[in-house]
């Protein structure tokens, strides 16, 4: 069929999301210095599965920010200790003695102290906004644009991309052990299928022999023909082991080489593989595939494990969807690019911050030092109890940075009409493959087209977590008429543990 030709409509970057928060991290003080923390510096907590966002450069990003503020709050500190602290006692002294001089001076050094404060003000400003812009607009790579963190965290965060183990919280078990994948939208264990009996011999003659398979063997057919088959483009099909977070030392020094560091991202796929033909404690594989919508705003994904139990299969299936990103990392849209705006826009905001600014640089380095050093104490504490008095630690990731800046008051109804769409030919793309899969391997399918009638009833509302009781239909699907959004957190976030 010949290509209709037509005009190119402008499309979403890739990247969006990625800059979007990048150019956060230069407007939002409090958001840099949380990425920060959690990405680079030292902590034994397993960084949360963060789809759709390219962590290098958001580490780059945010610590950039946070050193242009730390830079700008020391002048600040010293400005308002020399011109300000030294300058008042002098002109109350003045003022009392009738020193005109000394008066003169004294408040020469005020206005001279508060000059220079708003000129530092104003231009770390407008170097702020200038980078929020340049990785928001900008052609390149936002990776980038921004200095590197170094090669030891790089590394890290670069293998944390191609994640293999997903350590999680132990709290989570009981409520989304799939931390990084968002709000849950539906959860089920499909029919049951009979791959015990041998598929007719279509030459005639009997029945052919069934060929030896096991769960590895569907999971990796399923991995590599769910793109084809679903018409997917871009779709990411992983297998990965989720561990509960007090279980990641049984796993051995493939996962925890030092029970005082962080856990791997990456083990070897021996181990993968074996927690799907036989889990451990705590310990199950799942193959994961996932899906971003336009510009990464939306991500979708599902859960499969194969159970395969002879006589029968059964698939596992959990939904989960990550929503657009809270308005307050739009800010970036709404700053004056250039001309007569842009200038009063920051003549104003350095007018109006200068004062509070420089009078409080002092206290707010002091706070952060103390901030730096108390996680310090409570990591070296930690640390203490898990060599001396083998602690056992929860190294198991909260959430992640991507589903905590979430927001489903965001989602519009094209994103939400094309995630469900999503979930749909996932789950259609999963059966359509298991069908061939079967037929591969000789294994009659009357079973498996009686259980795909009962799959095929289950609906997807791309809403959030499905709460209260419920209706189950056929094949332990839910009906939930009248289920709401549930509303991602507004806030900035839990913070960073150790």
């Amino acid at each position: 069929m010949a290509a209709r030709r037509l005009p190119t409509l402008a499309q979403y970057r890739d990247d969006a999301v990625t800059r979007l928060l990048c150019a956060g991290a230069h407007l939002d003080e409090g958001y840099a210095r949380e990425v920060e923390t959690e990405l680079t510096e030292d902590r034994l907590k397993a960084t949360g599965l963060t789809l759709g966002i390219d962590l290098i450069a958001l580490a780059r990003h945010a610590r950039a920010a946070a050193r242009r503020i730390d830079a700008r709050d020391r002048s600040l500190a010293w400005l308002c200790a020399v011109g300000v602290w030294a300058a008042v006692p002098a002109g109350l002294y003045a003022l009392v003695t009738s020193t005109t001089g000394l008066a003169y001076a004294a408040g020469g050094a005020l206005v001279l102290a508060y000059g220079t404060a708003w000129g530092l003000v104003h231009r770390t400003e407008n170097a702020a906004r200038a980078a929020a812009l340049a990785v928001e607009h900008g052609a390149g790579r936002p990776m980038d644009l921004a200095p590197s963190v170094g090669p030891e965290v790089e590394n890290r965060l670069l293998e944390q991309k191609r994640a293999n183990v997903v350590p999680y919280t132990a709290h989570a078990e009981r409520t989304n052990p799939f931390v990084g994948s968002g709000q849950k939208i539906k959860e089920m264990v499909w029919q049951p299928i009979d791959v015990s009996r041998p598929a007719d011999d279509p030459a005639g003659g009997g029945k052919l022999a069934i060929k030896p398979f096991d769960a590895v063997d569907l999971h990796t057919f399923v991995a590599k023909e769910m793109e084809h088959i679903a018409g997917l483009k871009g779709l990411r099909a992983r297998n990965r082991l989720y561990v509960i977070g007090d279980h990641v030392a049984y796993v051995g020094d493939d996962l925890l080489p030092d029970r005082l560091r962080r856990p791997r991202a990456q083990i070897p796929k021996q181990l993968v593989q074996a927690g799907l033909v036989q889990p451990g404690a705590g310990m199950r594989t799942y193959l994961s595939l996932e899906r971003a919508g336009e510009g990464g705003r939306v991500i979708v994904s599902m859960h499969l494990r194969a159970r395969l139990q002879h006589p029968s299969l059964t698939w596992e299936v959990a939904a989960y969807g990550i929503p657009p990103l809270q308005a307050r990392f739009h800010r970036v849209h709404r700053l004056p690019a250039g001309g007569f705006e842009r200038w009063w826009d920051l003549f104003r905001y350095a007018t109006s911050a200068t004062l509070p600014l420089l009078l409080g640089a002092a206290s707010r380095l002091s706070r952060r030092g103390a901030d730096r050093r108390r996680r310090a104490r409570d990591l070296e504490r930690l640390r203490r109890d898990i060599d001396r008095k083998h602690l056992l630690y929860d190294y198991g990731a909260v959430d992640s940075l991507r589903e905590r800046v979430a927001d489903w008051n965001q989602l519009g109804f094209s994103e939400r009409t094309d995630s469900q769409d999503f979930l749909q030919r996932l789950q259609q793309g999963v059966l359509i493959a298991t069908e061939r899969f079967l037929q591969d391997h000789n294994v009659d399918t009357a079973s498996y087209d009686q259980a795909q009638q009962v799959i095929n009833t289950t609906t997807y509302n791309f809403q959030g977590d499905i709460h209260g009781p419920g209706n189950y239909g056929a094949g332990g699907t839910i009906n939930q008429p009248g289920s709401g959004p549930q509303h991602g957190n507004q806030g900035h976030g839990a913070a960073a543990r150790p």
